[in-house]
């Protein structure tokens, strides 16, 4: 009893034993292992044993399952005695390491399709005991492909055009790369092999088009593909054309071109003239008949080119007449249309440049008149302020009876250029003669009442002329101030400071001499004897005189003092108002 149960306890441990040992694998690290390699390559079978301390790898040996069930041996290696090949694989295997104990991977340098099968590597170690792995091994084989091109004639009745097989492990599948209207049919046959079948109705367009042949198979990692090109053969044709068109006597370098078609193209090209010889001076250089002369009128007739391939033969006829003038008159049809066109071009780009220069003139002109009539109210917009600015300043003097300073001094001006005035209206004349004198004069020459000597000229009326204007321009230039003013007619002044404007309108006599330049209680002095007058004269006195009335009568009411006017004092501190029958 104790018997058995030490040696229950023996295989427990030898089992322990075992499992912990196959874990020592390095690779394959599965019992079992299925492989796939590629006829014509190298395959390697991987068995890789690690031992541990104590343990040693006595022998290493390959096997080959047969389909009977046994075993073939491949090679072994001993750790002493070296490695045996044995029987059909003498030669053909190898182990990959030196040192097969170690390393026991076997190589098989050139794969062939026989090799495929189950192998197992054994392992003898020292003391444990023999150790196995095995491998399945598939081999395949690369497709091998052809195609077998059809040359077909145009014409013939549906067929194959084009054939291609292949042969691999597993077996290969095959499709067609076409644009070609047609249909294809596969067969396959033992031994791996495939072919397809490629059917059409041939036709002269299909010449040259693509039909490629494509093999699919897993060790490929993309289609292969067999390039091919359709072959159809077609009898030739040919067309004749004349270089000029227009023939006429006297022509040079003129030729007749034989355009050739056909598959394959004709090498030979015959011509004819009228059915028989060409004319004499024509050549023959290859598709063109050449006339190395000038055209004649005879050179009329029937020209026929004849062409041939290995499928038939073409022939065309041309009919040649030549004319004893050129029938153009002008340049060719083309040319003409090419004028025309050029003519018809530069005409529109003319008009549209005439436009656009139009168009640019009427832009600027109506810019600008636009400008000119912003100008224009701008300009009177600047006016029309400047003219309030002096209203302003005009209105803006005081209406005060008594006049400032400012005031007075425009008056003495306005009274100078008056006694101004009338010192020219009363010249004296003594004969034909110029003379200087006056009612202001001393030592026998007139002045006036600035003191300034007054020439006189015989020439009466032209010097009355000369004196209206200026007066005529004095007195505009003092209404033009006068009127400004917003001094009224009953502002208290004498009528002296009173705008000559309402003097006049008032019926007011003729203006009073400047009193501003008499010194307080002077007074103007009068000349005692004058030649005798005109009746034109004697109003000049009387204007005069009433003048002299006015000035007095300012005296009574005004005082010079200082270079200015100033009113005399009075009881009720007003200015008295001239009394229009003093003038």
């Amino acid at each position: 009893m104790e018997l058995a149960q030490q040696k229950a306890k023996c295989l427990a441990l030898l089992f322990l034993l075992v499992g912990w040992v196959q874990a020592d694998f390095v690779e394959p690290p599965q019992p079992d292992t299925s492989l796939r390699s590629l006829a014509e390559s190298q395959t390697r079978l991987p068995c890789h044993y690690k031992v541990e301390d104590g343990q040693k790898v006595v022998q290493v040996t390959w096997y080959k399952e047969l389909p009977d069930g046994s075993k073939d041996q491949i090679i072994t290696a001993h750790f002493m005695d070296g490695h045996t090949e044995f029987g059909r694989y003498s030669g053909r295997v190898r182990f990959e390491s030196s040192s097969p104990t170690e390393n026991s991977a076997l190589l098989i340098p050139s794969t062939e399709e026989s090799d495929e099968g189950s192998y197992t590597c054994h392992i003898s170690t020292f003391p444990n005991g023999n150790f196995e792995r095995h491998i399945t091994l598939t081999v395949w084989l690369l497709p091998i492909s052809s195609l077998d091109p059809v040359t077909l004639v145009e014409g013939q009745s549906f067929r194959v055009a084009a054939t291609c097989r292949a042969v691999g492990r597993p077996i290969p599948r095959l499709s067609w790369d076409t644009d070609l209207p047609g249909q294809f049919q596969n067969r396959t046959s033992e031994g791996g092999s495939v072919s397809s079948y490629y059917s059409l109705h041939p036709l002269r367009g299909m010449n040259g088009k693509k039909l490629d042949c494509l093999v699919w198979h897993p060790g490929l990692e993309q289609p292969r593909r067999i390039s091919n090109s359709l072959v159809v053969q077609y009898p030739p044709d040919a067309t004749i054309s004349a270089v000029p068109s227009d023939w006429y006597v006297g022509l040079e370098k003129a030729e007749l071109v034989c355009d050739i078609g056909g598959y394959p193209k004709p090498q030979n090209v015959t011509w004819t003239w009228r059915g028989g010889a060409l004319p004499d001076g024509v050549s023959v250089i290859g598709g063109k008949l050449a006339f190395g002369r000038s055209i004649r009128l005879n050179d009329s007739g029937v020209y026929g080119c004849v062409v041939k391939n290995n499928v038939g033969v073409g022939k065309t006829e041309y009919v040649l007449t030549v004319a004893e003038k050129s029938q153009r008159k002008g340049g060719s049809p083309d040319d003409n249309l090419l004028l025309i066109i050029i003519g018809a071009s530069a005409g529109a780009l003319v008009i549209i440049l005439v436009i656009a220069v139009l168009l640019v003139n009427r832009y600027h002109r109506h810019r600008n008149k636009k400008l000119e009539i912003e100008l224009s109210e701008k300009t009177q917009e600047i006016n029309n302020l400047s003219r309030q600015n002096s209203f302003r300043r005009l209105n803006s003097v005081s209406t005060d009876p008594r006049v400032q300073a400012e005031d007075y001094a425009l008056l003495r001006v306005d009274s100078r250029m008056k006694n101004s005035e009338m010192s020219l209206e009363q010249p004296i004349y003594k004969g034909s003669q110029s003379t200087l004198g006056g009612k202001w004069g001393t030592g026998g020459v007139e002045v006036d009442e600035l003191g300034r000597p007054v020439v006189w000229h015989d020439g009466r009326e032209s010097f009355r002329g000369a004196e209206m204007e200026e007066k005529e321009e004095r007195r505009r230039r003092v209404e033009s101030y006068v009127k400004s003013s917003n001094m009224s007619l009953d502002s208290g002044l004498p009528s002296s400071l009173v705008p000559l404007k309402a003097q006049q309108d008032d019926g007011v006599g003729p203006r009073e001499p400047d009193v501003g330049h008499f010194s307080e209680g002077d007074s103007p002095h009068v000349e005692d004897w004058a030649p005798p007058r005109s009746p034109e004269e004697g109003h000049e006195d009387d204007e005069a005189s009433s003048s002299y009335q006015l000035s007095k009568a300012l005296q009574n009411h005004f005082y010079y003092s200082n270079g200015i006017l100033r009113p005399r004092p009075h009881s009720n501190a007003t200015l008295l108002q001239a009394s229009p029958q003093i003038i």
